[in-house]
């Protein structure tokens, strides 16, 4: 009982680590008019600050790939969690555009290693046959973020200036580093030496070295990973499936406001509906994966995924009501990208976890920031503010979707052997 009392906390703890991650860089760009105005910072300039962010947490991931492992889960989480606090408050603190994207960048220097930290704590500490509720529950952040977490930093900025939300932050991320201090074991069961052993699997497994003691060999450096296929394949699907939602997801609110007439003031309700719907399915997912596996979830996901970017993003008028397309779209999501971190999570060992991890959460930045500039080139801007151009983003999309599950579906086969 005080094991799975222990665990629970721990996935808690590291589920409100991500929310105040992702919020951290969820309600910048909501901000941006607010504080562009007070700045004198040009609104085209604000892509900037936060592309500073996704670019500086893709550089960071290569760099913590060379270290993470060298540490203890505890002290690394914790380093990186004080550099995100400290870098969010001098965002509050910003006089200028200079000094604003100074702020933004050292948050995404720590906040891309927080989340690899993060998902190797998990990976640590929760089995395999209940992983994927534990990532269901962290995930979820995302979701909490979206429905409570933004629109509470807008109406913080509306009554109380743009710099209330960065110092609010910064605050909440001063309660989860003194949680984290007191609740976190030192997790350095991935540092311990044992005797070498001859590798026997393409997934990076070991036979138990003679005596029946279970052999670990030394941490593998970054090269040693690259050269693996189930590593590559794994890196492939994250990057597949980054690419293809980035590609479409920065523009589906102007589309929906000027290609399809949805008003305005409806629009937090949407984001709302859509992100509940999404919280609670991130915990039949998970479930779900435990139970019938990654490939088994991910695959019915991905059609309900294609057909919704479909029929909501490639035609003039959908058939379907934009309410029920969003929703359909955020919790299906939520069931692949369950499925998915599960498995991934489960290719690395213990001793190269956080290495793993950093490298995918360089990879994921990496290709979201390249899906976000490719929309860029495949649209162009109505007289009337309509999204020109839409036909080959949906198809971009569709089809980088469609691959994620078969290249999955390559990952588990590799696990299995």
């Amino acid at each position: 009982m005080q094991r799975q009392t222990s665990e629970r906390a721990v996935v808690l703890l590291v589920a409100m680590v991500q929310f105040i991650n992702i919020l951290d860089f969820m309600m910048v760009m909501p901000m941006g008019p607010d504080f562009a105005a007070a700045l004198g910072i040009p609104l085209s300039h604000l892509g900037l600050i936060g592309g500073s962010y996704t670019l500086s947490a893709m550089l960071s991931g290569l760099v913590g790939s060379l270290f993470l492992d060298r540490v203890g889960r505890r002290n690394a989480l914790l380093v990186a969690m004080l550099g995100l606090v400290t870098a969010t408050a001098l965002g509050g603190f910003a006089r200028g555009f200079s000094t604003l994207l100074i702020a933004r960048v050292l948050a995404g220097a720590f906040g891309g290693p927080a989340t690899a930290v993060s998902m190797s704590i998990i990976a640590d500490t929760v089995p395999a046959e209940r992983r994927g509720k534990a990532m269901g529950v962290v995930m979820g952040a995302f979701s909490l973020a979206s429905v409570f977490g933004v629109p509470l930093g807008l109406e913080l900025a509306r009554r109380g200036g743009w710099r209330l939300p960065f110092f609010a932050v910064a605050a909440l991320g001063l309660v989860a580093l003194a949680v984290g201090a007191a609740l976190l074991p030192p997790l350095r069961g991935h540092l311990e030496k044992r005797r070498p052993a001859e590798p026997e699997g393409l997934d990076g497994s070991y036979r138990d070295a003679p005596g029946g003691v279970t052999a670990t060999p030394a941490p593998p450096t970054t090269l040693d990973l690259l050269r693996r296929p189930t590593v590559l394949l794994a890196y492939a699907m994250s990057a597949t499936a980054m690419l293809g939602g980035f590609v479409l997801i920065p523009n589906i609110s102007p589309y929906l406001l000027h290609n399809l007439g949805y008003p305005r003031d409806r629009l937090g309700l949407l984001y709302l509906c859509g992100g509940l719907c999404s919280f609670v399915g991130l915990q039949f997912a998970g479930r779900l994966v435990d139970r019938f596996g990654g490939m088994r979830v991910a695959a019915p996901a991905t059609v309900i995924i294609v057909a919704v970017v479909v029929e909501g993003f490639g035609r003039a008028q959908p058939w379907l009501p934009v309410l029920v397309v969003f929703v359909l779209w955020m919790t299906s999501m939520s069931f692949r990208n369950v499925a998915m971190q599960t498995v991934t999570s489960r290719v690395p060992s213990p001793a190269e976890r956080a290495r793993f991890m950093s490298l995918q959460s360089a990879v994921q930045h990496g290709s979201s920031a390249a899906g976000a500039m490719l929309s860029t080139a495949l649209l162009s801007e109505g007289a009337d503010h309509r999204m020109v151009g839409m036909p080959r983003v949906v198809a971009v999309t569709a089809t980088l979707f469609a691959a994620m599950p078969f290249l999955l579906a390559a990952v588990e086969r590799r696990l299995r052997r």
